[in-house]
């Protein structure tokens, strides 16, 4: 049984093509967690909807607490650092990290920054050897498969790899670099583009993505399988 940590990062509340304003990168992760739960429905999926309720910005009572050794925190640093806990716990938990979140102003919006600042953790992802400073630091996320899927959408087009504004898109980078830094390596990126555009720019992109959420969805579920295969001793 495979557990997903869904996370919807956009500011707008409903779906694209249903509600006024509604988000389509909402859209394609709802598509990808009903497509999965449609082939699989014995799995678990969490959901955190951080674009309605953001994770908390970090500050010096959290700086604090994080770098002071666990056995000499006083109950205040644990007090403190409990929403970065139950962050990091579902984190742990997920075999797929599945985040749906539009591209604002060339990087990804605050709230989703601030799940990262929250998950990012000395001694909870990522371990710091101090006797090794030219390489010091080690993922704890890499001791099994995890996969890391970023559903997208932007008002631009171009911002795709290769793309003409690709060199301004910090997003799906960004991303990438910080979940990679904690252990989760295996990364599938699918994006909508064009919202500034509208019409049939935008039509076609949307049908694309959608076809690419649901190839992806049989795709990672057979190489979870393949991952969880003992091969014959």
């Amino acid at each position: 049984m495979s557990h997903l940590l869904h996370l919807d990062a956009s500011a707008r509340p409903g779906l694209a093509g249903q509600d006024l304003h509604g988000s389509h990168s909402r859209n394609l992760s709802q598509r990808f967690v009903s497509q999965w739960l449609a082939r699989r429905a014995q799995d678990n999926v969490t959901y955190r909807d951080i674009g309605q309720n953001p994770p908390s910005f970090i500050d010096h009572d959290w700086i604090a607490a994080a770098f002071t050794p666990e056995p000499q925190r006083e109950q205040w640093m644990r007090d403190t650092l409990a929403e970065s806990d139950l962050l990091v716990d579902e984190l742990l938990a997920a075999d797929v990290l599945v985040i749906g979140t539009p591209l604002y102003n060339f990087g990804m919006p605050a709230a989703l920054k601030a799940w990262v600042d929250q998950i990012v953790r000395a001694g909870r992802t990522v371990d710091i050897d101090t006797s090794n400073p030219l390489d010091p630091y080690v993922a704890k996320l890499a001791d099994r498969p995890r996969h890391l899927v970023i559903l997208s959408a932007r008002g631009g087009i171009g911002f795709g790899p290769g793309g003409e504004m690709a060199h301004m898109n910090h997003l799906e980078p960004n991303l990438i670099t910080a979940l990679d830094f904690i252990g989760i390596t295996r990364v599938h990126q699918i994006a909508i583009e064009g919202q500034e555009f509208g019409g049939e720019l935008l039509a076609a992109s949307v049908e694309q993505a959608l076809h690419k959420v649901d190839a992806l969805v049989v795709e990672l579920q057979q190489a979870l399988q393949t991952e969880r295969t003992p091969e014959p001793a």
